[in-house]
């Protein structure tokens, strides 16, 4: 206690983030079953609380590794979204919730007995503690804020290139809604270090094939 006032926790929780995996286009973030109190084998982000001394990015790689079962190098991003501070979240005590931001490599899998599920945004089921207003809180600030005005979060999600199909599908994920072609289109052109290539592929069996936006090496 501090001057007759009981002091709170600090928990880190994490959107972790894959594209692309389990089929190619998807956008997921990573839930799993809690093995301990509160809310044993019911489904939550990834979360633990901050260690004394400990920075933010490294507790959030800690939640991933021990809670997801992934392996360290699997975070290509992480950075801070939004502090939840609802005194009763938690029926351990007041616990504050910095959530956190983590883009995951698609290609890595859970080591031990953890299988975490990637879900959807507009499906999560029910999650533990305010998980699910946590998600419904930061889609909004992962889509307008960070979702092609930052930089690392965006080059981490997309990857070194990728078709402009993509680009629409993650948009709407994040969004919820359709973007227009043409905005989107405008909005990639406008972005420093992206560059529409010649490449075309094709990445459905019906339609065009899709123009291809590749990021710079040296940006």
């Amino acid at each position: 206690m501090m001057d007759g006032v009981e002091q709170s926790l600090v928990s880190i929780d994490v959107i972790a983030l894959r594209f692309g995996n389990p089929e190619p286009g998807q956008l997921r973030f990573a839930v799993a079953q809690r093995q301990a109190e509160p809310y044993t084998g019911q489904r939550a982000l990834p979360g633990v609380l901050l260690g004394a001394g400990e920075r933010l990015q490294d507790a959030a790689r800690r939640a991933v590794t021990t809670k997801l079962g992934l392996p360290d190098d699997a975070i290509l991003a992480s950075g801070q979204l939004a502090v939840f501070d609802e005194p009763h979240r938690d029926p351990r005590g007041p616990t504050l919730s910095v959530t956190m931001w983590a883009v995951i490599t698609s290609g890595d899998v859970p080591t031990g007995d953890i299988t975490p599920e990637w879900v959807s945004w507009d499906n999560p089921g029910d999650l533990a503690f305010d998980h699910n207003r946590i998600v419904a809180d930061t889609r909004p600030i992962l889509a307008d804020s960070l979702l092609w005005r930052d930089e690392v979060f965006t080059r981490a999600l997309t990857g070194a290139s990728f078709p402009a199909s993509y680009a629409l599908a993650v948009a709407e994920e994040l969004s919820g809604a359709r973007p227009d072609p043409g905005n989107l289109n405008r909005t990639l052109k406008s972005l420093p270090g992206l560059e529409r290539t010649d490449e075309r592929v094709r990445v459905s069996t019906t339609g065009r094939p899709s123009v291809v936006w590749q990021w710079s090496a040296d940006t």
